[in-house]
């Protein structure tokens, strides 16, 4: 893929689908940044098994969802890489349990916004020079699954706004960065779960979701291979694409659903 020797950041990466990311990038010869907020002890480990593949990786502590930590992650990576090729967007706040609009509290509402929508953009924006000046770069945003249809998300107000305003943001930073061989794209995974984000998709594969169209549960592989694809040094003609990584699942109708 001709990735050998490029450095990859991959926000929220001790864990879950950042940490399936990181290591598959690892494999294909990237150096890593790797980007925890409390999980010290899990990124220490990501690093160790990036390190055994022959490339080098560092653990960057940093809260993206506030304007310091994703000032201090920028800074950590240019200083130790000199600049970051790839940026992966994976971390972001979310809330599992079902609540009102009218029931978050204002210090929520600002966190939610903050790491999914404006941590992304002033992370984008100190890397972006780097990219320019080499005349090559990836940026990978996460969203969820049909994100880009701006459809109502019940119980989920404020994350859902957060991502469908970050889906308008790729599409228009992908315009304005072509002509500087910077690729931009969204990826909107679907509704993957536990250990499971973490998993090859040889894992999951004679297991059953019933909830899932295509009969199995998702894995991180499945959005890692997607990501290794936007990456890849010929896939410059793809940029300001959303893409769904579900498996046919809809999580806002299922929500929805869920409500009756």
């Amino acid at each position: 893929m001709g990735l050998k020797g490029k450095t990859a950041l991959v926000t929220g990466s001790a864990k879950g689908l950042g940490k399936r990311t990181a290591l598959q990038l690892a494999e294909q010869g990237c150096n890593v940044v790797i980007n925890y907020y409390e999980s010290e002890l899990e990124a220490r480990q990501v690093q160790a098994q990036i390190e055994q593949l022959g490339v080098k990786a560092i653990t960057v502590q940093a809260d993206i969802a506030t304007t310091d930590g994703a000032a201090k992650l920028a800074n950590a990576a240019e200083s130790w890489a000199g600049g970051v090729d790839i940026l992966v967007n994976n971390a972001g706040p979310f809330v599992r349990k079902r609540r009102l609009f009218s029931e978050y509290d204002e210090e929520t509402i600002i966190r939610l916004l903050h790491g999914n929508l404006l941590g992304v953009m002033l992370l984008d924006h100190r890397l972006l020079p780097g990219m320019r000046e080499r005349k090559w770069g990836r940026i990978v945003h996460f969203g969820f699954g049909h994100a880009g249809e701006a459809r109502a998300w019940p119980h989920r107000a404020v994350y859902a706004a957060a991502k469908t305003g970050l889906v308008s943001f790729t599409k228009s930073l992908a315009v304005e960065e072509a002509p500087h061989g910077i690729t931009v794209n969204l990826i909107g995974p679907g509704d993957i779960r536990g250990v499971n984000k973490e998993r090859s998709i040889a894992e999951v594969e004679e297991e059953y979701d019933k909830e899932s169209p295509i009969g199995r549960p998702g894995a991180g592989e499945d959005v890692a291979r997607v990501v290794l694809f936007l990456c890849a040094m010929q896939s410059n003609f793809l940029t300001g694409n959303v893409i769904d990584v579900t498996g046919g699942f809809d999580p806002i109708v299922a929500n929805i659903k869920g409500m009756f």
